[in-house]
């Protein structure tokens, strides 16, 4: 495909790409509404939308310039929106304020940690009850040794912005707690990377009932 000139290339998400797609055509029904946050180069939701026909993917970014890449590289789709995380209401529109999908790639540990809790309160807010939350990349885990190259990848992070750096998985997760989104499941990526699966706590207790003591 020709890329117009607008288009931004990431290395990274086109590696990631498609262990990234494989994991979702997993993990989510064969149709539905999709919003991926902080969008960047717009590789993935190209992606994405190539080969999960049956959903309607949306891309967002707080960048002009990275709002003109996600209409380079997916010119017959919607328009991405710009849109901070940060922001108290998302203004999406109609047709995605209900989502059956949230996805966010590398955002957490290249933003402030308040990015976090404003994640997974706008999750919390636009999911349907059975919606998926999906967060994607490097992550610190109690008890896990962390890899010296993700060592060396939090520190150069800290060395260009304090408020960045990879965050621990125990705090992302009490942050979607504290707005009733449940870890479901940490899934091992290629190079040292996890796909977080949250879902609504209600939702989880619905489909996984307990049982009375025989």
């Amino acid at each position: 495909m020709e890329l117009a000139p607008a288009a931004l290339h990431s290395p990274a998400a086109e590696r990631n790409k498609e262990v990234i797609l494989e994991a979702l055509l997993q993990l989510l029904p064969e149709q539905g509404i999709g919003l991926e946050i902080a969008s960047g180069s717009g590789q993935h939701i190209a992606h994405f939308s190539a080969h999960m026909p049956g959903w309607n993917w949306l891309a967002s970014d707080p960048a002009p310039e990275a709002l003109a890449s996600i209409a380079a590289w997916h010119p017959l789709g919607a328009p991405g929106v710009q849109l901070d995380v940060l922001q108290t209401d998302w203004a999406l529109p109609t047709s995605h304020r209900s989502l059956d999908a949230l996805y966010c790639a590398n955002m957490l540990h290249i933003s402030p940690w308040q990015t976090c809790a404003a994640l997974m309160r706008g999750a919390a807010h636009h999911l349907d009850a059975a919606g998926l939350l999906l967060v994607y990349g490097p992550f610190i885990q109690a008890a896990v040794d962390t890899a010296p190259s993700n060592q060396a990848f939090d520190a150069d992070l800290r060395r260009r912005n304090p408020a960045w750096g990879l965050r621990h998985l125990d705090d992302v997760a009490a942050q979607a707690l504290a707005c009733q989104l449940q870890l479901r499941d940490a899934i091992k990526m290629p190079a040292n990377n996890l796909l977080l699966v949250f879902e609504q706590t209600s939702h989880a207790s619905a489909s996984n009932p307990v049982k009375d003591p025989l």
